[in-house]
């Protein structure tokens, strides 16, 4: 199975940790975060993977190479900004022949089990779902008294998109020369009914988005809350 790692964003929220490295080379638990979505796919049976690069993506190849990866790698880089379907577009060489290929954005550190994401005959694409969490602290209380706090707690009957997908490649014409997934296909393809889902409501799942993420993504993996 092949596997898209979608690395080509400037990484903003995290400078200054990106301003000399692309975001899936900040470290976290004391290995890059390209490292830890190698090992995750890895474990599932992924053997080939394909990373679509912008922003300092000379880096990213070195990496894979010194850690013995180039055989298992090929490379699709972006010469602007495209977006995560502009980015998929792009890489069309690659993905013709593949019947379908996992999609991951670079910035995700997870467990989740994507040999569960399957097309079947009526779909063209499956993407993973996970609980969504308030980013803010709950506040219970009785009148005017404070009961107890009740910090990101998940919000019931709300599922988030968390960055893992399965698509057919017959999704390749579909994908805009520029725009995400998440605005272009997507939408398209849940209007067709061609769309479905994996709920992961048991899996570990954070996207490393800023700063206080990358300290609670580097304190899981070093208490062993998540491992591969």
């Amino acid at each position: 199975m092949l596997a898209l790692i979608m690395a080509g964003g400037f990484g903003k929220r995290l400078r200054p940790l990106t301003n000399k490295v692309p975001k899936p080379l900040v470290k976290v638990g004391g290995k890059p975060i390209i490292y830890w979505q190698i090992k995750w796919l890895e474990s599932f049976g992924v053997d080939r993977f394909a990373l679509l690069g912008g922003y300092k993506a000379s880096k990213l190849k070195s990496y894979i190479k010194s850690i013995g990866y180039s055989n298992s790698f090929e490379f699709s880089i972006e010469k602007e900004p495209l977006g995560t379907g502009g980015a998929i577009r792009n890489a069309y060489h690659l993905l013709e022949n593949e019947k379908s290929f996992l999609v991951s954005n670079g910035d995700n550190v997870t467990d989740q089990d994507v040999t569960k994401l399957k097309l079947g005959r009526r779909y063209l694409g499956c993407i993973s779902l996970v609980p969504y969490r308030s980013s803010k602290g709950i506040v219970e209380f009785d009148g005017d008294r404070v009961v107890r706090f009740d910090e990101k707690p998940l919000i019931k009957g709300y599922w988030y998109n968390a960055g893992a997908a399965l698509l057919s490649n017959k999704v390749l014409n579909m994908l805009p020369e520029k725009g995400s997934l998440e605005q272009e296909l997507y939408p398209i393809l849940a209007r067709k009914g061609m769309l479905s889902c994996v709920k992961f409501d048991n899996s570990y799942f954070s996207s490393v988005d800023s700063l206080k993420d990358l300290e609670e993504v580097d304190r899981d993996l070093k208490s062993g809350k998540i491992s591969f």
